[in-house]
C-alpha cells in the first residue's frame, strides 16, 4: 500500500496494485471471496460472514428475529405471526422454507436461495415493528409500567345443568343422556352411600381400623367414572372408590382390602381404602398427597406414545394442589402435550384447614390456564354437569393429544376420614345443610323420577339388596385368614439382604411372645 495523495494531514492510502477480485459460485450457491493481501482477510471474513448468513436465512418467516440472534441488533422490533404453522409442506414451500420458533429453535427444511444480502435489509425495513423478540418468546411491549392484577374482577363461573330441585336449567349446553345410563348411574350412587355408612360403622365398631368416606362427592365419582372408556388409566388420590365400583369391582373386593385379608390384592399391606385393581385400570391408592399427578403425566405420554385411544385420568383435592406434584404434574403434561385429565375435588377443607389458608387464586381452574392447560369449573355436585365436562375433556385429550384441568365445586359432608371430627373446625349446621339441602344424589335421583325411571318402591329394593351384600360381603372377610408374617418382607428384593432377615426374625420373636398383642387369625 503506497500514499498516492496528501492533502494536509491526511493522507488517502490505495493499493500499490489492484487487487483481482475473483467471485466465484461454487454448486451450493455460497459465494467465495478471494483475496491476495492481509488487509482484505478482515474484508473477506466480513463479506463471507455476510454473504454465509444470507444464505442461511433467506426466506426465513421469522427474518428478523434470525438477523437479531447474529448481528446482535437488540432495538429491532418484529410483528409475531400467529397464524398456524402446517404439519406438512408442500414441495415448493420445502424448497423456500425456514422456521424460526418463538423460543429460538431453527428448523432448516431447505437452504437453497436466490436473493442477496441486500434483498434481506429491504424486508427488516418493511417489517411492521409491534412486538419484542425474546429467547423466552414474543411480547408485545408498552410504555405504561401496568402490574398484571393478582386476581380477576369476577370470578369463573361454574357450568352447571340441574339446579337445586334436579330440574335442567333452560338452555342448557350437555351431552344427553339415556335411561337406561342414568339409572344405573343414580344406583351406583346410592350404593356408595350405602357402603360409605355400612364400613364407617365397621370402623367405629374395631372391625377394621381406618374408613374414608365419599359423602357429599358421589356424583363426582360415579358421573365421572360413565363418563370414561374402561381403557382410560385412572390414578386416583383415595376419595374415588365410585369410579372403581362403576367400573365392576365387586362389594367383596372392597371387603377384602378393608380386612387386609388373604383375598386383599394388597396382601394385607395397605391401610383400609387403598384399593387397585390392574384389570380395572386403577393404579393402586398410596397416601402421599398429589404424587399420583406426575405419575399421570407420564402415563399419558406412554399412551401418546403408544398410540392408545384412551386417556390418563388422575384426581386431587383442593389441599392437594398446595403439593410441589401438582404444578409439576401439570406443567409436565402440558409441555409433553401428554393426553391428561386433572379433576381437582375443591370441597372447602383439606383435613382442618379451609381453602383461604390454601392459596390466594381464584380457585384451582385458573392455574391450569397459567400453565398452559385448557380448564373448567364445574358443580361438582349435579352429575349431569359433572359427566358432561368430563366426557368432553376425555374426548378432548384423546383426539387433540392435550391436558385438561376440570375444577369440581362441591362441599364433604363426612368428617375427612375416621380420624377426624369435623365439627372442631366448622358448624354442626352447616354440615347439615349441606348434607339435607345441597345433597348431589337427592338432586339427581328428582331429575331420574321426573323422567318417570325411578320410582320409591326402585329406591326401597335398591338400598335393602345392596346393605344385605355388603354385610354379608363383611361376614366373609372377617372369615378369611389374614396373610403370613413373611408377606411382609416379600416382594421387594430378589434376594433378601441381610438387615431385611435380622427384622423379620425378631418381628417373629415378638408375636411368639406377646401374641394376646396380635389379631386372630394373624400367623407367622
Amino acid at each position: 500500500m503506497t500514499c498516492q495523495v496528501r492533502q494536509g494531514n491526511t493522507c488517502t492510502w490505495r493499493p500499490s496494485n489492484p487487487l483481482p477480485l475473483n467471485i466465484v459460485k461454487n454448486d451450493n450457491f455460497s459465494l467465495l471471496l478471494l483475496y491476495s493481501s492481509p488487509f482484505s482477510s478482515l474484508l473477506l471474513f466480513f463479506v463471507h460472514f455476510l454473504t454465509d448468513m444470507a444464505i442461511w436465512f433467506a426466506r426465513s418467516k421469522n427474518l428478523v428475529s434470525s438477523l437479531r440472534h447474529n448481528l446482535n441488533l437488540s432495538t429491532i422490533l418484529i410483528k409475531r405471526d400467529y397464524s398456524h404453522r402446517p404439519v406438512f409442506y408442500t414441495t415448493s414451500q420445502l424448497s423456500s422454507t425456514a422456521y424460526l420458533s418463538p423460543f429460538g429453535s431453527l428448523r432448516h427444511e431447505s437452504t437453497a436461495v436466490e436473493t442477496q444480502a441486500d434483498h434481506l435489509v429491504q424486508q427488516i425495513d418493511e417489517v411492521d415493528a409491534q412486538e419484542l423478540d425474546f429467547p423466552g418468546g414474543k411480547v408485545g411491549y408498552t410504555s405504561e409500567m401496568k402490574f398484571i392484577p393478582e386476581s380477576s374482577s369476577r370470578r369463573i363461573p361454574c357450568y352447571r345443568v340441574l339446579d337445586e330441585d334436579g330440574r335442567i336449567i333452560p338452555d342448557s349446553d350437555f351431552i344427553p343422556v339415556s335411561e337406561k345410563l342414568a339409572v344405573r348411574m343414580y344406583e351406583q350412587m346410592a350404593t356408595l352411600q350405602v357402603m360409605d355408612h355400612i364400613f364407617y360403622e365397621a370402623q367405629r365398631q374395631g372391625r377394621i381400623s381406618f374408613y374414608l368416606t365419599s359423602v357429599g362427592e358421589e356424583a363426582i365419582n360415579i358421573a365421572s367414572a360413565a363418563a370414561l372408556s374402561p381403557d382410560d388409566v385412572v390414578l386416583p388420590q383415595y376419595r374415588e372408590p365410585g369410579v372403581l365400583l362403576w367400573r365392576g369391582f365387586t362389594l367383596e373386593e372392597f371387603a377384602n382390602q378393608c380386612f387386609g385379608n388373604k383375598a386383599d390384592y394388597g396382601k394385607g399391606r395397605q391401610m383400609p381404602i387403598h384399593y387397585g385393581s390392574n384389570r380395572l385400570n386403577y393404579f393402586t391408592i398410596s397416601s402421599p398427597i398429589a404424587t399420583q399427578l406426575p405419575q399421570a403425566a407420564g402415563v399419558g405420554y406412554s399412551l401418546k406414545m403408544d398410540k392408545k385411544n384412551a386417556c390418563a385420568v388422575t384426581f386431587i383435592g383442593d389441599g392437594g394442589t398446595s403439593e410441589g406434584d401438582f404444578h409439576a404434574g401439570l406443567n409436565f403434561a402440558a409441555v409433553m402435550e401428554a393426553p391428561v385429565v386433572f379433576i381437582c375435588r375443591n370441597n372447602g377443607w383439606a383435613i382442618s384447614t379451609h381453602i383461604s389458608e390454601q392459596f390466594r387464586s381464584d380457585g384451582i381452574v385458573v392455574k391450569g390456564q397459567a400453565y398452559g392447560i385448557r380448564s373448567i369449573r364445574v358443580d361438582g355436585n349435579d352429575a349431569l354437569a359433572v359427566y358432561s365436562a368430563v366426557r368432553s375433556a376425555r374426548e378432548m385429550a384423546v383426539t387433540e393429544q392435550r391436558p385438561v384441568l376440570i375444577e369440581m365445586m362441591t362441599y364433604r359432608v363426612g368428617h375427612h376420614s375416621t380420624s377426624d371430627d369435623s365439627t372442631k373446625y366448622r358448624a354442626a349446621d352447616e354440615i347439615q345443610y349441606w348434607k339435607m339441602s345441597r345433597n348431589p344424589v337427592n338432586r339427581f335421583r328428582k331429575w331420574v323420577e321426573d323422567n318417570g325411571w325411578w320410582s320409591e318402591e326402585d329406591e326401597s329394593k335398591l338400598r335393602s339388596n345392596a346393605r344385605k351384600q355388603l354385610l354379608q360381603a363383611i361376614q366373609a372377610a372377617e372369615k378369611w385368614e389374614k396373610q403370613p408374617l413373611t408377606e411382609l418382607f416379600n416382594d421387594v428384593y430378589d434376594v433378601k439382604p441381610k438387615n431385611l432377615e435380622e427384622q423379620e426374625l425378631g418381628l417373629k420373636e415378638l408375636v411368639k411372645k406377646q401374641p394376646q398383642d396380635y389379631p386372630p387369625g394373624f400367623h407367622v
